[in-house]
């Protein structure tokens, strides 16, 4: 088969030391298969860096918990556990992935004394009688990570994909890759190695026909300048033909240099009044130049001239989401889904005005299944993240969003829903670590502040935990959770009468028996530090009154011990005990982007 014939050459290219052959070689067959564990642990010794390794290891792990290969290679990288259920390989004959993957892991390392004892091999040695260590050795194979898959275009088309900065479908961005950083899987898996065929393929004349030979190569390999060069001469041939200037504009696009596609998209529609990828090219640029910029009419044109241009009906939906045009973003999702059932960015879009309409379990499952379509796209993780933290799901938002800031690592949002994740599994000094660099990133970020209080509050640090909080409430707005949490951390600082008045502003923002149950609960801890029995007392049968269920049972149970004590014949002032952890409402409204 050409795959075995393609996965053995890549093989031999590790062997001779070609890994940028190996890595085009896998980077193709990965797109044919993307949850093929085997190539992608191959795809680990063609790598450059530790994150490339760990995070193709992670992957192939991921399509396949039983490939041995792949948690050997996680092992030895530190990523998990040692696990003497793997049968370790023979320490003497290393097979040709692990030699390189451990080649790779000790060029990373230091030299001299400190080198030697950090190092891999010698560690592995140390330990060699030991099967844990000879496993560790054994792999770094490779990994599945998620990848972040490209998306399929919908129509036949350079199109570009669906994403928030428009960037072609089939075309790599200008790199901002900075010395030193290794460079994305995602950037490497940037376009499909079955290019989506072109969205007109214009018969060219005699004269151009060498011309469009070239063009298609300068396409395939995503070579805009000699597609621009290339176009510029079919131009001057056919000088009627509008796709020139289309693909002109494109590849300026691509380029980011939006003035000139902007004009060379004009051209086309100057041209060939009909060409609505030409409508579609030009609104996302003047949208790139002018974000205010009303860009419908040439939205509208564009499906109007063409209508089963899907990209065309997704763009439109981005443009209602953002005027909050629900309905109409959900038309024109529904037809761009009829016209490509398997583009995973209909579903991406489908989540964020979903999400938008507070309508978490339908974002959820239509994210899910946005990355299901596409594991290189890395936007879905960053929604997937923000939409788990929403459903009270922190540890499959870690698990998201662990991989998502590995590539992105400027977002203080996805930072700080990933320390709420820490703060909930009870790491606190950990959480707080994290989410002050969430802050650094972004000092307006709620979600960072409401963590770092919640866990500055399970450390009982009171002053700390009000000040974040008070930040929290003031840039999470509406935010039960937060405000919730105030109270508590002003009784915790025995500031009884600020503790009252801030479950007082809390009660409006009650959505259910449970968070209503946990404002009487508050109330009642506040009056009784104020030693006002009467009022607390009252608090405490209004807490008793609502329905018994799970998560109210403790605070009913405690609820009648304090009356008994109240209404003994001397009775005596009883300060509840604090929570370890802030009672959560079923969900904390995030900031939307």
């Amino acid at each position: 088969m050409a795959e075995d014939t393609m996965l053995t050459s890549a093989i031999e290219a590790i062997r001779q030391g070609e890994k940028a052959k190996a890595k085009d070689l896998l980077t193709r067959l990965i797109k044919a298969d993307q949850r093929n564990a085997n190539y992608w642990v191959w795809m680990s010794a063609a790598v450059e860096t530790k994150k490339e390794r760990i995070y193709a290891l992670k992957t192939a792990f991921r399509a396949d918990p039983e490939n041995a290969a792949a948690k050997r290679g996680l092992i030895l990288l530190g990523i998990m556990p040692p696990d003497e259920s793997i049968e370790p390989f023979p320490l003497n004959h290393p097979r040709l992935w692990e030699e390189e993957l451990i080649q790779a892991d000790e060029e990373e390392k230091e030299t001299g004394v400190k080198g030697l004892v950090a190092n891999p091999m010698l560690r592995l040695a140390g330990i060699a009688l030991g099967v844990l260590g000879i496993i560790g050795f054994a792999i770094f194979g490779l990994s599945r990570q998620k990848s972040v898959t490209r998306v399929d275009t919908f129509t036949p088309g350079p199109s570009p994909t669906y994403t928030l900065t428009p960037t072609a479908l089939n075309a790599k961005p200008v790199s901002t890759q900075e010395a030193g950083k290794p460079q994305p899987l995602s950037e490497l898996l940037d376009a499909p190695y079955t290019p989506t065929p072109l969205y007109v393929n214009t018969p060219r004349s005699i004269q151009a026909s060498d011309y469009g030979n070239a063009v298609k190569i300068a396409y395939r390999d995503e070579d805009w300048e000699a597609l621009i060069s290339a176009m510029e001469q079919i131009a001057i041939l056919e000088p009627e033909s509008a796709d020139p200037y289309y693909y002109m504009g494109e590849a300026y696009r691509f380029l980011g240099k939006s003035s000139k596609a902007y004009n060379a998209y004009g051209q086309a529609i100057k041209l060939n009044n009909d060409f609505g990828a030409a409508y579609l090219g030009r609104a996302r640029v003047h949208r790139e130049v002018n974000p205010g910029a009303d860009i419908r009419p040439d939205l509208d044109s564009a499906i109007k001239k063409d209508p089963n241009f899907a990209e065309a009906y997704v763009e439109r939906a981005k443009y209602w989401l953002e005027k909050k045009e629900y309905e109409k973003a959900l038309k024109d999702l529904e037809k761009a889904e009829e016209l490509a059932p398997d583009s995973p960015l209909v579903y991406f879009n489908l989540a964020k005005v979903y999400r938008a309409q507070d309508e978490l379990t339908d974002a959820l499952e239509a994210a899910e299944k946005a990355l299901e379509l596409d594991r290189t796209h890395l936007e879905t993780y960053f929604l997937l993240g923000q939409l788990y933290e929403a459903n009270d799901q922190l540890s499959k938002a870690a698990d998201i969003l662990e991989i998502y800031v590995a590539y992105e690592e400027e977002n203080g949002e996805a930072f700080g829903i990933l320390g709420g994740a820490y703060y909930e599994n009870g790491d606190y000094d950990q959480a707080i670590e994290i989410l002050d660099k969430a802050l650094k990133l972004d000092r307006f970020s709620g979600i960072a502040y409401y963590y770092r209080g919640l866990s500055y509050l399970a450390l009982e640090d009171g002053d700390s935990a009000v000040k974040d909080l008070d930040k929290a409430n003031e840039y999470l707005e509406d935010s039960f959770g937060a405000s919730i949490a105030l109270a508590q951390a002003e009784a915790l600082r025995e500031r009884y009468g600020n503790c009252y008045l801030q479950v007082e502003r809390t009660r409006p923002l009650v959505e259910n028996d449970y968070q209503e149950a946990l404002t009487h609960y508050w109330s009642a801890i506040c009056h009784e530090g104020r030693e006002d029995l009467y009022a607390a007392a009252q608090s405490w049968e209004a807490l008793l009154a609502l329905p018994l269920n799970t998560k109210n049972r403790a605070m009913q149970i405690e609820a009648k011990n304090h009356l008994s004590e109240i209404y003994t014949p001397t009775p005596t002032s009883t300060k509840g005990p604090t929570p370890t952890k802030t009672p959560r409402p079923s969900r904390t409204p995030t900031p939307n982007n």
